[in-house]
């Protein structure tokens, strides 16, 4: 156990930050989620909205250091290809 006080402060910001960063994981986890059911469906409309909503969110994770600036970008590119790939298919 932490004995001085910016020790036992770490902590405390420590424990605030993972819980954000799990719920921005579990946030855009679900995002992806719901990309993946509607491209799997082959809904053309509701899969490029849930396309930009997960954008949005896999950028927001990268900027705020929960995810590494290249994998969102993978993550993107990659579902951008299966996107144009249901769309021409």
């Amino acid at each position: 156990m932490a004995n001085s006080r910016s020790a036992k402060k770490r902590i405390r910001q420590n424990i605030k930050q993972r819980s954000r960063n799990r719920w921005r994981l579990r946030a855009m986890r679900q995002a992806m989620r719901s990309f993946n059911e509607n491209l799997a469906a082959g809904k053309v409309e509701e899969t490029r909205e849930a396309l930009h909503t997960c954008q949005k969110v896999i950028d927001r994770s990268a900027q705020k250091g929960v995810i590494h600036k290249n994998q969102a970008a993978r993550r993107k590119s990659r579902m951008v290809a299966r996107f144009k790939a249901l769309q021409h298919g």
